[in-house]
Protein backbone atom coordinates (compact mmCIF):
# COMPACT_ATOMS: atom_id res chain seq x y z
CA UNK A 1 0.00 0.00 0.00
CA UNK A 2 1.13 3.30 -0.81
CA UNK A 3 -1.20 5.64 0.67
CA UNK A 4 -3.90 5.27 3.49
CA UNK A 5 -7.41 4.99 2.68
CA UNK A 6 -8.85 5.25 5.96
CA UNK A 7 -9.47 8.91 7.03
CA UNK A 8 -11.79 9.50 10.45
CA UNK A 9 -12.74 13.11 11.15
CA UNK A 10 -13.44 14.25 14.45
CA UNK A 11 -15.62 17.65 15.43
CA UNK A 12 -14.67 20.31 17.85
CA UNK A 13 -17.14 21.74 20.42
CA UNK A 14 -20.18 23.23 20.00
CA UNK A 15 -21.27 21.44 16.67
CA UNK A 16 -21.31 18.53 15.67
CA UNK A 17 -20.29 15.73 12.70
CA UNK A 18 -22.50 16.78 10.04
CA UNK A 19 -20.12 20.03 9.70
CA UNK A 20 -18.30 17.79 7.90
CA UNK A 21 -20.21 16.94 4.97
CA UNK A 22 -18.57 18.84 2.51
CA UNK A 23 -15.13 17.40 2.80
CA UNK A 24 -16.68 14.10 3.27
CA UNK A 25 -18.29 14.47 -0.06
CA UNK A 26 -14.97 15.69 -1.46
CA UNK A 27 -12.60 12.53 -0.20
CA UNK A 28 -15.48 9.80 -1.10
CA UNK A 29 -15.72 10.79 -4.45
CA UNK A 30 -11.67 10.40 -4.43
CA UNK A 31 -11.82 7.11 -3.30
CA UNK A 32 -11.30 7.61 0.54
CA UNK A 33 -12.85 5.24 3.21
CA UNK A 34 -14.26 8.15 5.72
CA UNK A 35 -15.92 8.07 9.03
CA UNK A 36 -17.32 10.70 11.22
CA UNK A 37 -16.89 10.16 15.03
CA UNK A 38 -19.85 11.95 16.78
CA UNK A 39 -18.29 12.98 19.65
CA UNK A 40 -20.28 13.89 23.18
CA UNK A 41 -18.03 16.52 23.99
CA UNK A 42 -18.72 15.67 27.94
CA UNK A 43 -14.84 14.60 28.20
CA UNK A 44 -11.70 13.99 26.50
CA UNK A 45 -11.33 10.67 27.78
CA UNK A 46 -14.83 9.79 26.13
CA UNK A 47 -13.82 11.50 23.63
CA UNK A 48 -11.11 9.49 22.73
CA UNK A 49 -13.04 6.38 23.66
CA UNK A 50 -15.25 6.94 20.59
CA UNK A 51 -12.98 8.01 18.65
CA UNK A 52 -11.21 4.35 19.55
CA UNK A 53 -14.21 2.67 18.70
CA UNK A 54 -14.56 4.16 15.28
CA UNK A 55 -10.60 3.30 14.64
CA UNK A 56 -11.29 -0.35 15.55
CA UNK A 57 -13.71 -1.40 13.11
CA UNK A 58 -11.28 -0.26 10.24
CA UNK A 59 -9.13 -2.81 8.50
CA UNK A 60 -6.23 -0.84 8.26
CA UNK A 61 -4.45 2.34 8.75
CA UNK A 62 -5.97 5.75 8.99
CA UNK A 63 -5.09 9.29 8.98
CA UNK A 64 -6.81 10.98 11.94
CA UNK A 65 -8.24 14.36 11.54
CA UNK A 66 -9.47 17.14 14.07
CA UNK A 67 -10.82 20.33 14.06
CA UNK A 68 -10.78 22.88 17.07
CA UNK A 69 -11.42 20.87 19.95
CA UNK A 70 -10.93 17.84 17.70
CA UNK A 71 -7.10 18.41 17.96
CA UNK A 72 -7.05 17.21 21.43
CA UNK A 73 -9.27 14.47 20.68
CA UNK A 74 -6.82 13.23 17.90
CA UNK A 75 -3.61 14.14 20.13
CA UNK A 76 -4.68 11.62 22.90
CA UNK A 77 -6.52 9.21 20.47
CA UNK A 78 -3.81 9.36 17.54
CA UNK A 79 -1.42 7.16 19.81
CA UNK A 80 -4.03 3.93 18.65
CA UNK A 81 -2.32 1.76 16.24
CA UNK A 82 -4.25 2.08 13.51
CA UNK A 83 -3.38 5.98 12.94
CA UNK A 84 -0.63 6.90 10.30
CA UNK A 85 -1.04 10.66 10.87
CA UNK A 86 -2.56 13.22 12.54
CA UNK A 87 -4.47 16.40 10.38
CA UNK A 88 -5.26 19.19 12.68
CA UNK A 89 -7.84 21.76 11.14
CA UNK A 90 -7.47 25.24 12.73
CA UNK A 91 -7.23 23.24 16.28
CA UNK A 92 -5.72 23.06 19.58
CA UNK A 93 -2.39 20.72 19.34
CA UNK A 94 -1.74 20.12 23.28
CA UNK A 95 1.25 18.35 24.70
CA UNK A 96 1.67 16.08 27.29
CA UNK A 97 -0.11 17.72 30.68
CA UNK A 98 -1.79 20.34 28.43
CA UNK A 99 -5.17 20.97 28.06
CA UNK A 100 -7.70 22.94 25.89
CA UNK A 101 -7.94 25.29 28.78
CA UNK A 102 -4.15 25.54 29.52
CA UNK A 103 -3.38 26.50 26.29
CA UNK A 104 -6.74 29.14 25.42
CA UNK A 105 -4.42 30.31 28.58
CA UNK A 106 -1.57 31.55 27.17
CA UNK A 107 -3.07 33.02 23.73
CA UNK A 108 -3.23 36.53 23.28
CA UNK A 109 -5.40 39.43 24.70
CA UNK A 110 -5.14 41.95 22.68
CA UNK A 111 -7.12 40.40 19.70
CA UNK A 112 -10.74 38.70 19.24
CA UNK A 113 -11.97 36.79 22.17
CA UNK A 114 -14.57 33.85 21.71
CA UNK A 115 -17.68 35.10 23.21
CA UNK A 116 -18.19 31.95 25.47
CA UNK A 117 -20.66 32.50 28.13
CA UNK A 118 -20.56 31.44 30.77
CA UNK A 119 -20.86 28.18 31.88
CA UNK A 120 -24.70 26.80 32.93
CA UNK A 121 -24.79 23.27 35.07
CA UNK A 122 -21.60 22.34 33.49
CA UNK A 123 -21.85 23.49 29.85
CA UNK A 124 -20.63 26.22 27.36
CA UNK A 125 -22.22 27.89 24.25
CA UNK A 126 -21.16 31.30 22.25
CA UNK A 127 -23.42 34.13 21.96
CA UNK A 128 -25.38 33.51 19.90
CA UNK A 129 -25.94 37.15 18.74
CA UNK A 130 -22.25 36.71 18.24
CA UNK A 131 -21.70 33.03 16.72
CA UNK A 132 -21.22 34.22 13.13
CA UNK A 133 -18.55 36.60 13.08
CA UNK A 134 -16.32 35.08 15.87
CA UNK A 135 -17.17 30.91 14.63
CA UNK A 136 -18.50 31.08 10.83
CA UNK A 137 -18.31 34.76 9.25
CA UNK A 138 -17.38 33.33 5.68
CA UNK A 139 -20.44 31.39 5.54
CA UNK A 140 -23.85 32.13 4.26
CA UNK A 141 -25.62 34.06 6.95
CA UNK A 142 -28.35 31.48 7.19
CA UNK A 143 -26.28 28.47 7.52
CA UNK A 144 -23.68 30.45 10.13
CA UNK A 145 -27.64 31.38 11.86
CA UNK A 146 -28.49 27.75 11.92
CA UNK A 147 -25.09 27.19 13.79
CA UNK A 148 -25.50 28.93 16.03
CA UNK A 149 -29.52 28.43 16.98
CA UNK A 150 -28.26 24.57 17.14
CA UNK A 151 -24.81 24.47 19.16
CA UNK A 152 -24.10 21.25 20.99
CA UNK A 153 -23.56 21.97 24.85
CA UNK A 154 -19.66 22.10 25.36
CA UNK A 155 -18.82 20.09 28.73
CA UNK A 156 -16.26 21.65 31.00
CA UNK A 157 -14.57 18.52 31.76
CA UNK A 158 -13.80 18.36 28.29
CA UNK A 159 -11.74 21.36 27.91
CA UNK A 160 -10.13 20.68 31.33
CA UNK A 161 -8.87 17.00 29.79
CA UNK A 162 -5.09 17.13 29.82
CA UNK A 163 -2.80 15.07 27.52
CA UNK A 164 -1.14 11.81 28.47
CA UNK A 165 0.95 10.93 25.59
CA UNK A 166 1.06 13.37 22.40
CA UNK A 167 0.80 11.46 19.49
CA UNK A 168 2.49 14.19 17.06
CA UNK A 169 5.84 13.09 19.10
CA UNK A 170 5.55 9.82 17.24
CA UNK A 171 2.97 10.32 14.22
CA UNK A 172 3.71 12.83 10.97
CA UNK A 173 1.22 15.63 11.13
CA UNK A 174 -0.45 18.52 8.90
CA UNK A 175 -1.70 21.73 10.29
CA UNK A 176 -4.45 24.00 8.25
CA UNK A 177 -4.07 27.48 9.61
CA UNK A 178 -7.32 29.48 9.28
CA UNK A 179 -6.26 32.64 9.15
CA UNK A 180 -8.89 34.70 9.68
CA UNK A 181 -10.02 32.74 12.37
CA UNK A 182 -11.34 34.76 15.49
CA UNK A 183 -11.87 31.81 17.79
CA UNK A 184 -8.20 30.26 17.64
CA UNK A 185 -5.78 32.96 16.78
CA UNK A 186 -4.05 32.17 13.97
CA UNK A 187 -0.94 33.30 15.68
CA UNK A 188 -1.74 30.50 18.65
CA UNK A 189 -2.50 28.35 15.45
CA UNK A 190 0.85 28.67 14.01
CA UNK A 191 2.71 28.66 17.07
CA UNK A 192 1.09 24.89 17.78
CA UNK A 193 1.50 23.87 14.59
CA UNK A 194 5.53 24.86 14.61
CA UNK A 195 5.65 23.21 18.07
CA UNK A 196 4.53 19.85 16.76
CA UNK A 197 6.52 19.77 13.54
CA UNK A 198 3.50 20.25 11.50
CA UNK A 199 3.78 20.13 7.29
CA UNK A 200 2.10 24.10 7.37
CA UNK A 201 -0.90 25.51 5.02
CA UNK A 202 -2.39 28.35 5.79
CA UNK A 203 -5.75 29.31 3.67
CA UNK A 204 -7.93 32.60 4.39
CA UNK A 205 -11.09 31.60 6.49
CA UNK A 206 -12.56 31.51 9.42
CA UNK A 207 -13.11 29.03 12.39
CA UNK A 208 -15.41 26.95 10.20
CA UNK A 209 -12.97 26.46 7.31
CA UNK A 210 -13.55 23.23 7.03
CA UNK A 211 -16.94 24.16 6.04
CA UNK A 212 -16.00 27.36 4.13
CA UNK A 213 -13.32 25.84 2.27
CA UNK A 214 -13.64 21.84 1.81
CA UNK A 215 -12.19 21.16 -1.01
CA UNK A 216 -8.93 23.20 0.37
CA UNK A 217 -9.18 20.48 4.07
CA UNK A 218 -9.58 17.80 1.80
CA UNK A 219 -6.61 18.64 -0.41
CA UNK A 220 -4.46 18.67 3.04
CA UNK A 221 -6.06 15.29 4.18
CA UNK A 222 -5.44 13.64 0.84
CA UNK A 223 -1.48 15.27 0.99
CA UNK A 224 -1.39 13.34 4.18
CA UNK A 225 -2.82 10.61 3.27
CA UNK A 226 -0.44 10.34 0.54
CA UNK A 227 2.52 11.05 2.45
CA UNK A 228 2.15 10.10 5.97
CA UNK A 229 2.71 5.75 5.62
CA UNK A 230 6.29 7.22 3.72
CA UNK A 231 7.15 9.70 6.58
CA UNK A 232 6.48 7.12 9.60
CA UNK A 233 9.38 7.30 11.97
CA UNK A 234 11.66 4.05 11.86
CA UNK A 235 11.32 1.60 14.16
CA UNK A 236 14.12 1.24 16.24
CA UNK A 237 15.28 -1.43 19.16
CA UNK A 238 17.23 -1.43 21.57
Amino acid sequence: MTHVKNIVLVHGGFVDGSGWRGVYDQLTADGFNVSVVQNQTLSLESDVEITHNVLDQLDGPAILVGHSYGGAVITEAGNHERVAGLVYIAAFAPDAGESVNSLIAGFPQDGPQPPILPPVDGFLFLDREKFAGSFAADLPADDAAFMGDSQVPWGVEALNGTITEAAWRSKPSWYLVATNDRMIPPPAQGTMSERIGASVVEEAGSHSIYVSRPQATAALIENAAQRALAEAPATTTA
